[in-house]
């Protein structure tokens, strides 16, 4: 006997299969005009280079680059991945009904086959509610693999106006997804957006919006379809003006990189913290500073501290100054006066740019010292004789060489360098901790934002002399570069000739954890950008959460700014929620705390193990957990057992189902299941203490595991009150 609910099942599929069907055929017809659209534009106008060009072939060529610049442009749209392509539908109380998709699709007669989610016409699938129904009467999910429909979910949103046969299916779009089992790389939740997260994501550009809540309640996911929401409302403002979406870490931003892509843009660029300041320095850095140095190099007063290494000299003056002779006159200029000429240069001009000045004021001061009976026309001859001289160019270079922010930062390593710069701005144990910190040969992530702000002070460096034009022995030469060619490269934004790339829109995720030296880097790419700030201060790593508020503030100024706060944790299960959220209370009472919406009536489990045999048991639970759930397994441990579980895990396990993460750079990231190792020691190792452990305990969508040592961890929170 048939299935009823398998029949309408079927008898659903196949309308809806239809339409995608119908969908799918327009969209190669669509992408077999743009390619007719881009070979015709290569045969408009072709040059056998034997002739002048005349300026109707002028006016032929630039059709063709605009005819095939926008045919390459429609092309990428159309040949970008299309899973899932067509996702969501609405049916109105007036019987019309509206496809929603990642892109707009149009029959040949201009009749909307698919809406764009982004556009206002699809706002209803993401707003409509049982309240506020906006003539809504069902909203209907497609769950598609590649072209076929494979699943449907049904919200009957207005009962009241559902006509007799409409037909109801599934159990509802939203759980069925965060059902699903995890993987490697975060999904988009375009099918599922709720309602308080499509108001983020629609709010207007203007300003700062700060996107808030606890964990699992899907601000990443947010702001990075507000990223894609502003490329489509506004496509010539922020496709022009560029985008930055900025994040913790480089496994963070592996994880999030296929969800733009996946809604239809890709002109974004991608940015850890570590990585933002590429732009100047040329190179990135991955390493992670113990918890003392990270602390010290993300305060502001590293700012100060990194002015005066600018203004100090690398190489002591001599106690006399500046001494020499013109015209068989001695000369000179006292090292006082040398000293406050520099400090008073550098307060108004970058290094690079304040040497020409000091040179022109330095001539003026011998100049004015010199007797009135110098052999000499007039002050012009008297500085070429000044400029000429060894010892004048000796003392120059000798105190105002070029300089490359890594050179200056190295300086840190010396001990007797801090007798010119600190002064007080430092403890004599911050001061050893950043000693030591740069006996390594790499930068860290920490320092990343040092180096850009010392690129700010130095400036850019003097342009080398211009090589000359005419060069013999160019036989067999396959490419000549250009001068221009070189400048081309390079975007000087400001009047010091500091040279980094800028951007119209700039997210930053998890900012929480951006120090005030790594905001003050963000803000060179951002002058004159809108910005969206997502971020939970319960869960920060840095010590002082108010100071990271307060930089933030100073940074939005008079701005306009809007708040949003997502209140409702989807990915933790209520019973793990439930656990976590008496740690971070304990430690941090004014911590948003978001309402677990699921439950899997799998309560946390909290093992001991003892330390000599503590990897073997910690791999013995993975192996079993890897059995019980169908995605992806966390192994979360501090720095001094990661090492030890490094070497035992590979061979072991299927590197595509389990992760060995870090307690910080965990963040972002979720797991079917999650191992905790250890939780005493990852509170003592970091900055952020029982927060860092607060994230780590939010990070499974199933099950949590943690295991102390040899007995109960100082961690566990007391009884539910």
């Amino acid at each position: 006997m048939p299935n009823p609910a398998e029949s309408a099942f079927e008898r659903e599929r196949a309308i809806e299969q239809a339409h995608v069907d119908t969908v799918y055929a327009q969209l190669e017809r669509a992408a077999d005009a743009a390619r007719e659209i881009a070979a015709e534009s290569a045969a408009r106008y072709t040059s056998d280079r034997e002739s002048w060009l005349r300026e109707e072939h002028g006016t032929a060529l630039f059709e063709r680059d605009a005819f095939a610049f926008q045919a390459a442009r429609r092309l990428a749209s159309l040949d970008a991945e299309h899973e899932g392509l067509v996702f969501g539908r609405l049916d109105f109380q007036d019987r019309e009904t509206r496809y929603v998709g990642r892109l707009g699709v149009r029959s040949d007669d201009y009749e909307p086959l698919v809406i764009d989610w982004r556009a206002r016409a699809a706002e209803p699938f993401y707003r409509a509610t049982a309240s506020q129904p906006m003539s809504v009467v069902r909203r209907r999910v497609l769950q598609c693999r590649h072209d076929l429909v494979v699943g449907i979910e049904d919200d009957l949103i207005d009962a009241d106006a559902a006509w007799p046969d409409l037909t109801v299916l599934g159990e509802g779009a939203l759980m069925a997804a965060l059902s699903r089992a995890r993987g490697h790389k975060m999904h988009d939740i375009v099918t599922t957006i709720q309602a308080e997260q499509d108001e983020a994501i629609r709010a207007p550009w203007q300003g700062f919006t700060i996107i808030a809540g606890g964990p699992g309640t899907g601000k990443t996911v947010v702001g990075l379809h507000r990223t894609a929401y502003l490329l489509y409302s506004h496509r010539s403002r922020f496709e022009n003006g560029g985008v930055l979406v900025v994040g913790p870490s480089d496994v963070f931003m592996a994880y999030i990189e296929r969800v733009l892509p996946s809604l239809g843009e890709d002109s974004v660029t991608l940015r850890a913290l570590g990585q933002v300041a590429s732009d100047v320095l040329g190179f990135s850095a991955t390493r992670l500073d113990s918890a003392d140095a990270a602390v010290v190099k993300g305060s502001p007063r590293m700012a100060d501290l990194l002015r005066r290494l600018v203004e100090a000299p690398a190489q002591p003056l001599p106690a006399a100054g500046l001494r020499l002779t013109v015209k068989g006159e001695a000369l000179s200029v006292g090292a006082g006066q040398l000293a406050s000429l520099r400090h008073q240069a550098l307060n108004h001009r970058t290094y690079h740019q304040a040497r020409a000045g000091v040179e022109r004021q330095l001539v003026d001061q011998l100049w004015r010292s010199s007797p009135g009976d110098l052999a000499v026309a007039d002050a012009d001859q008297f500085a070429d004789l000044v400029l000429e001289t060894a010892a004048f160019n000796d003392l120059m270079d000798a105190w105002w060489p070029p300089l490359t922010p890594a050179q200056v930062l190295r300086r840190l390593a010396d001990r007797a360098a801090w007798d010119q710069i600190d002064r007080g701005l430092l403890t004599e144990p911050e001061v050893a901790a950043l000693a030591q910190s740069y006996q390594t040969d790499d930068f860290s992530v920490a320092d990343i934002a040092l180096l850009d702000e010392l690129a700010a002070l130095l400036g850019a460096p003097p342009s080398p002399p211009e090589p000359d034009l005419f060069l013999d022995g160019l036989d067999g030469l396959g490419e000549v570069v250009t001068t221009a060619d070189r400048l081309s490269q390079a975007r000087p934004v400001d009047d010091d000739g500091s040279v980094h790339s800028t951007y119209a829109h700039i997210l930053v995720d998890e900012a929480q954890d951006v120090t005030p030296m790594q905001w003050r880097m963000l803000r060179r790419r951002g002058p004159q950008s809108s910005w969206t700030v997502v971020g939970d201060p319960a869960q920060s790593s840095w010590p002082d959460p108010d100071e990271t508020a307060r930089t933030l503030t100073e940074l939005a100024g008079s701005a306009p700014q809007r708040r949003f706060r997502l209140s409702t944790n989807y990915r933790s299960p209520a019973e793990v929620f439930a656990l976590a959220a008496r740690v971070i209370t304990q430690a941090y009472p004014g911590a948003d705390l978001p309402q677990a919406v699921r439950r899997t009536g799998i309560e946390p489990r909290l093992l001991v193990a003892p330390a000599d045999g503590l990897v073997e048991s910690v791999l013995a639970t993975v192996a079993a957990l890897l059995d019980e759930v169908a995605g992806t397994v966390g192994l979360i441990a501090p720095q001094r057992w990661r090492d030890r579980l490094a070497t035992a895990v590979p061979g072991r396990f299927d590197p595509n189902r389990l992760a060995l993460a870090d307690p910080i750079m965990v963040k972002g990231l979720e797991y079917d299941a999650v191992v905790v190792v250890d939780p005493d020691a990852i509170v003592a190792e970091s900055p952020g203490g029982q927060r860092t452990l607060y994230v780590c305990l939010t990070r499974p969508t199933r099950v949590l595991v943690t295991v102390d040592l040899d007995q109960a961890g100082a961690w566990r929170p007391g009884p539910a009150g």
